[in-house]
């Protein structure tokens, strides 16, 4: 297959407060679109648009073309599996919403503790193996949002894991908190396939700071700011997927358009790229460099400098109905203080080597996510 994936979550709709109401005839041409530049991987899930994708999909997709002319990926909802009897109900559910007999990828939606606790609870990753063995579901794995602690015991408790889908970009590959490259390492490492998702990060990597943009421009004249994000992601060796959440045709034209015949990051470009990490990340909210020292005399725990890494991340981020650094924010406060407990004892303004003003940037984080 060739790297690039038609991520079914970020759709063209008909109006923009009511992600129901997709502009089906441009999807139509899309998926046709798509297809006859030879790509055939498509990703959907449960909970996109409103627990349509899955509908638009089968009608788009599945009515319009052989069934082994593409790849389908789609995910069990595990906020909504509360029994064991969940994980085969949502499953049938999604098969007769996709209109197909099998799923070639399926996944665990979106995996951080508590969703972990939930799958070993109602047997669900068990549930994806019998689904297998009944050739219901060709490969499976599950799709991650939290740490890399967490990720080695899935992968040690689950080893029959085929592949696993991560949030991969040049933003993110060092960011304490969403820890890209720690996960990707370990995939990597354990012999586990990559698939990316949130490449641009949700259109942020589109909107770059002017100086950041200028030197992507200088470089490559009629190369898209986008395809710097998705050919990042691509270039990893142990990637075998880029997914890209297409809103219309000129996103499908363009990623296309490099992915069809892709070529690698060169050295010269990965510098070019340190370099735009570097303007973004200046002109960031708050530049915690990450050290720790706040954290070690803190009363309460609070992880403060991932919670300002995802703050930071979220002023960047373009797509303002959903918020990716929200998802992890969540997560983490499942076993984490949240950002409001701060009691502004002012230990670890002392201790920052950078003398930023922590406890204000704590009431920016609580304001943002807390409330």
């Amino acid at each position: 297959m060739k790297k690039l994936g038609f991520g079914f979550m970020r759709l063209p709709v008909l109006d923009p407060n009511d992600a129901s109401k997709v502009d089906f005839e441009q999807l139509c041409r899309m998926v046709d679109r798509f297809m006859e530049k030879g790509f055939t991987y498509f990703d959907t899930a449960y909970v996109y648009h409103k627990e349509q994708s899955e509908i638009f999909l089968r009608k788009a997709l599945v009515e319009r073309y052989p069934r082994d002319s593409f790849k389908i990926a789609t995910k069990l909802p595990m906020p909504k599996v509360n029994s064991a009897r969940d994980n085969e109900k949502l499953f049938n559910e999604e098969l007769e919403k996709c209109g197909v007999e099998y799923f070639d990828y399926y996944l665990l939606h979106a995996m951080n503790s508590e969703r972990f606790e939930k799958a070993k609870k109602y047997g669900s990753f068990e549930f994806l193996k019998k689904m297998k063995a009944e050739g219901k579901i060709r490969h499976i794995g599950f799709s991650f949002h939290d740490d890399v602690k967490l990720l080695e015991e899935m992968l040690t408790l689950w080893p029959e894991t085929e592949f696993v889908q991560l949030q991969i970009n040049y933003i993110d590959w060092e960011n304490p908190s969403i820890q890209a490259k720690e996960c990707y390492e370990l995939c990597t490492k354990l012999g586990k396939p990559v698939i990316v998702m949130e490449p641009i990060k949700g259109g942020s990597l589109v909107d770059i700071p002017q100086e950041a943009e200028k030197l992507l421009k200088d470089y490559a004249p009629d190369a898209s700011v986008a395809s710097w994000a998705v050919r990042y992601a691509a270039s990893l060796d142990n990637v075998m997927m880029v997914l890209s959440g297409m809103s219309n045709m000129d996103h499908v034209e363009d990623n296309t358009s490099y992915m069809e015949n892709f070529v690698p990051l060169c050295d010269d470009e990965y510098k070019i790229i340190d370099k735009v990490v570097d303007i973004i990340n200046s002109s960031i909210a708050i530049p915690c460099t990450a050290c720790g020292y706040c954290v070690d005399g803190c009363p309460v725990g609070i992880p403060i400098p991932k919670y300002f890494a995802l703050y930071n991340a979220d002023l960047q981020a373009l797509n303002k109905g959903f918020s990716t650094q929200m998802t992890y924010y969540t997560n983490m406060t499942v076993n984490l203080p949240t950002a409001s407990r701060c009691i502004g004892c002012g230990q670890c303004e002392s201790a920052c080597p950078q003398h930023l003003a922590i406890i204000d940037g704590l009431k920016l984080v609580a304001e943002r996510f807390d409330k």
